[in-house]
Order: C-alpha cells, then sequence, then structure tokens
C-alpha cells in the first residue's frame, strides 16, 4: 500500500500540472502502453548503450484521487514507450520512456531526450475562444497545410544574428484516417541554419557561412472540440535516421479526444 501511494505521488509531481490551467483543474493522466516486441533503435551519443528489444506487459495499476483531478498509472515491467493522456484538454500521445518532460517551454505539453537537447516533443492547441474548427479540412488539403506549418516554423526561427540564413522544404505532407475514425494531416519539413563565425568582417571571403544546425520537423495535426491540435517533434537529421522507426511510432500514437 504505502509503495503504491509513493509511485502514485511521484506520478503526480511529475504529471499533473499543465500550462495555462489553473491548479485544481487538470486531469491529466500518464500510463505506459503495452508495446509489442520491436526494436527500438540507440543514437550516436558516447556512453550511450543502445536500446535493447523489449515488449510490455500491465502489471499493476493505481489510481490516485486529488480533489478534482485523477491521475492514473499503470506500472510495467520494461517497455519502451510511455502513453500521455491529458484528459482535461483532450489529446493523448506515446513517448519514448526515456525522456523528461520540462516545464515552462511555452507549449501545453513538452519532452526532450535528456542526451540529445535538440530532440523534442511538444502538443499545441489553438485558443478555444478563438477558434470554431470542425475538420482539418478548415485548413486546406495537406499541402497547404504543410506551407502554413512550415511558415510557423519559420517564424519561429527567425534571428535577429547578422550572417544567418535557413534553408528549407517539405518533404512530405499527407493525410490520413485513424482507427478513432478521425482524419489527420501529418508532415514533416526540413530546416537547415547557415551561420557566420566573423559577420562583422569587412572583406566577403571572411564572412563564410557554415552549417550550424540540420533538422528534421514532424508534425501531426488534428480537430476536436472546436480546436486545432498540432503534435510536434523535432530531432536532428542524423538522429532521425537512426530512429525514425521510433518517432514515426509517436507520430501514429497521437489521437485527440472528446473532453466534458
Amino acid at each position: 500500500m504505502a509503495a503504491a501511494a509513493a509511485a502514485a505521488g511521484a506520478a503526480a509531481t511529475a504529471f499533473s500540472s499543465g500550462r495555462r490551467i489553473p491548479p485544481g483543474t487538470r486531469a491529466a493522466a500518464v500510463s505506459p502502453r503495452a508495446e509489442a516486441p520491436g526494436k527500438y533503435r540507440g543514437r550516436v551519443v558516447p556512453a550511450i548503450p543502445r536500446r535493447n528489444v523489449l515488449s510490455t506487459m500491465l502489471s499493476t495499476s493505481t489510481v490516485l484521487l486529488l480533489g478534482p483531478k485523477q491521475i492514473t498509472l499503470a506500472e510495467t515491467t520494461g517497455g519502451a514507450f510511455r502513453e500521455y493522456i491529458d484528459t482535461f484538454d483532450g489529446y493523448t500521445f506515446l513517448y519514448p520512456k526515456s525522456w523528461i518532460q520540462v516545464r515552462g517551454a511555452g507549449a501545453d505539453i513538452f519532452f526532450r531526450d535528456p542526451f540529445v537537447l535538440d530532440e523534442n516533443m511538444s502538443v499545441e492547441i489553438s485558443s478555444p475562444s478563438s477558434s470554431k474548427y470542425t475538420s482539418v479540412k478548415d485548413l486546406g488539403p495537406p499541402e497547404k497545410a504543410a506551407e502554413k506549418v512550415l511558415k510557423q516554423y519559420l517564424t519561429e526561427f527567425m534571428s535577429t544574428r547578422l550572417g544567418v540564413r535557413r534553408e528549407s522544404n517539405i518533404l512530405s505532407a499527407s493525410s490520413k484516417v485513424a482507427d478513432d475514425g478521425r482524419l489527420y494531416y501529418e508532415v514533416e519539413v526540413n530546416i537547415k541554419s547557415y551561420a557566420s563565425n566573423n559577420e562583422l568582417a569587412v572583406m566577403p571571403q571572411d564572412r563564410v557561412q557554415s552549417l550550424e544546425w540540420d533538422r528534421r520537423y514532424l508534425s501531426v495535426l488534428g480537430v476536436e472540440n472546436k480546436r486545432l491540435y498540432e503534435l510536434r517533434l523535432q530531432t536532428p537529421e542524423q538522429v532521425f535516421m537512426q530512429e525514425e522507426e521510433d518517432l514515426r511510432r509517436v507520430m501514429d500514437s497521437f489521437r485527440v479526444i472528446e473532453t466534458a
């Protein structure tokens, strides 16, 4: 009994709070989902061992009531992913078990890899008071939605530094009907950033730009509760090549859910 209470308390501390929602009004649930055996690929990071093939089995479940909040924690044996469920805002997804939640990042929820800091994921939601979406089709076809997604990324990454140049490309834009019967758009873009270490040099030959980062951005768009939801994944291109299978598993897991 004491162990269950301790585990529930830890879960409440790690996952119960959320951005923009006053204390006592948010209901978030976090539970690892059972995964079929599959290869969880490692990344090229010194001193980080390759992940092993793991199969997950649900063993115990603890429910903690904190006033109006309810946090459900399902304990597992092994497993490469955990499931995050936000019943207040209305969405759910899987995330790598080793990733950590970061608070105050500006998104509704934000997780990142503790070893590869450029690799992270977040969920953005349109304002309930200013949006009346009925479907992702309100954004137009997937290709048009991809243009809006890329434009938003480039706006967020605008730099006031001298000598910075960005190159961007839409890699894919598609739609799918998931197992919940809802329509989702999936968008992939690549953005490269170039900068000069000597941008104030007088001679042009001394202002040579070099690549400072090269990233893949993956977005899943869905509509529910008259709001637009966007799952965002960011990863360096080199890491994406190694972990594509796992990152696409995260993309495929994203679902929007009806709220009360």
